[in-house]
């Protein structure tokens, strides 16, 4: 029996190592690790101990729940005994596990508050003295791609600094300002995040914008935030301390806000669009690249685009607003960068084209990101996709991907399904059409397949990439 008792307790530490990682994956958000362990019960698919990808990265804030796990699962296990005999009451606590691991959750919670405090403060006396103009961004999707772009423009004019990749948080915009912004800078470019009503509240409380723009809304963090309407009041906080308004006018939700805006009269606001040349700024695209509009009247063309007409219109709105020139602007459009891992593309050693779209995934970007792939490679290449669906639409997952997958099928020769997340949902939308499935367990054994299949002419598209811990 004391055999079977120490074999309990030392699985269940290495099993708390593969539930530790969920809850660094998962930015250590209370729940997160039950709903995990719940889905992966539903699915029969098993989470492997050492993880692929998001492996294990001992900061201090995970070390402190690690401890906490210990503590708390020590003390479940002794009021378990109490009950039950020791190897049940062994067996229960490694049942247990993920809950124990949310509860430690809940405990740090506030330790991680006092701690992140004086980070904080520093931010914000920075802010105070360097005094830049704050241009805040938000959105479901279209966050980064638009700060790349819109820091690229004004880059010419003025002195720009502008938070790193996805470091949209409270800790991560801490630091980009302590560590990013130097005396002199004019313009602040701050990508905020949230996941739930009152994060970017938090936020603009010591990060006040000036201009606040929000890109898009949609069926992103579906799980978390329960709708697309709790999303919009979530995403609507930025616009609070702001004295100019940005919005997506394309979007019919930010369409709505925008006209409630302007009934009011306080802000001044910019309506963007890739469809509506009387918009305040207007990026149609064409064959031949695209026209960018002010206020109806053609302001110059450019040979291409580096993201999707709406947030290249949204960062022209804001770079309008930081008083860039026009003819600046049009000028260093086609220079500007593609954010990484969005719709990156380059061509293959055999020849074939490789799209990259894995940093994420929503609705209406696989869609772009479909119709790129149908223009890419020759005429008569095959076109691949690889792809584990979208993640984190809620109720909508299934029907989505199965819509995504359906939409492919009129694009791809052949689909890579890569794991088991989204597998049935994919299956489902190319039942019954002539396209050549094939199913890999991971990214990497899809791309090998790629690297082993496709040559000169074809092309291929890498479609989001999840972590691990969706299998």
């Amino acid at each position: 029996m004391i055999v079977v008792v120490v074999a309990l307790q030392l699985l269940t530490l290495l099993d708390a190592l593969r539930w530790l990682r969920v809850a660094q994956r998962e930015h250590y958000l209370a729940g997160s690790v039950t709903r995990f362990a719940v889905r992966w019960f539903r699915v029969g698919v098993g989470l492997p101990f050492f993880g692929r990808t998001s492996k294990l990265v001992w900061t201090r804030r995970l070390r402190v729940l690690a401890a906490l796990t210990v503590v708390i699962d020590v003390g479940v296990l002794a009021a378990l005994a109490a009950l039950a005999p020791l190897w049940l009451a062994s067996l229960l606590t490694l049942v247990l596990l993920p809950a124990t691991v949310d509860g430690a959750l809940l405990v740090a919670t506030p330790i991680e508050e006092r701690a992140l405090r004086p980070f904080l403060t520093q931010a914000a006396d920075k802010l105070k003295t360097i005094a830049p103009t704050i241009v805040g961004i938000t959105g479901s999707y279209g966050k980064t791609s638009t700060k790349v772009v819109l820091a690229h423009l004004v880059n010419g004019t003025k002195s720009v600094a502008a938070s790193p990749a996805s470091f949209n948080n409270r800790a991560g915009l801490a630091r980009a300002v302590n560590e990013g912004l130097s005396p002199g800078t004019d313009v602040f470019v701050a990508e905020m995040g949230t996941y739930g009503p009152g994060e970017i509240a938090a936020l603009c409380a010591w990060c006040p914008p000036t201009i606040s723009m929000i890109t898009a809304i949609g069926p992103v963090h579906l799980e978390r935030f329960g709708s697309e309407d709790v999303t919009l009041t979530a995403k609507s906080e930025i616009l609070e301390t702001a004295s100019t308004v940005i919005l997506n006018e394309d979007d019919e939700r930010l369409a709505k806000l925008a006209d409630s805006i302007a009934a009011e009269g306080k802000k001044r606001l910019l309506r963007a669009s890739a469809t509506r040349v009387d918009a305040d700024v207007a990026v149609l695209a064409d064959d031949d690249g695209a026209r960018v509009y002010e206020n109806g009247a053609l302001a110059g063309r450019v040979a291409q685009l580096p993201t999707a007409p709406t947030n290249v219109a949204c960062a022209i709105a804001a770079a309008r607003a930081l008083g860039v020139p026009m003819a600046d602007i049009v000028t260093r459009l086609d220079s500007a960068p593609v954010a990484s891992h969005r719709l990156e593309t380059a061509t293959a050693p055999s020849g074939a084209v490789v799209l990259d779209d894995t940093f994420n995934s929503n609705p209406a970007g696989a869609r772009r990101a479909l119709a790129r792939l149908a223009s890419s490679g020759s005429p008569g290449g095959r076109k691949v996709l690889i792809t584990p669906g979208m993640i984190e639409l809620g109720p909508r997952q299934f029907e989505e991907n199965a819509k995504f997958a359906t939409d492919a099928a009129a694009v791809a020769s052949i689909v890579g399904v890569v794991g088991h997340t989204n597998r049935k949902a994919l299956l489902k939308g190319l039942a019954g059409t002539n396209v050549e499935v094939k199913k890999f367990r991971t990214r990497e054994k899809a791309a090998a397949w790629v690297r082993s299949n496709l040559t000169a002419g074809d092309a291929v598209l890498y479609e989001n990439d999840v972590p691990d811990i969706y299998r």
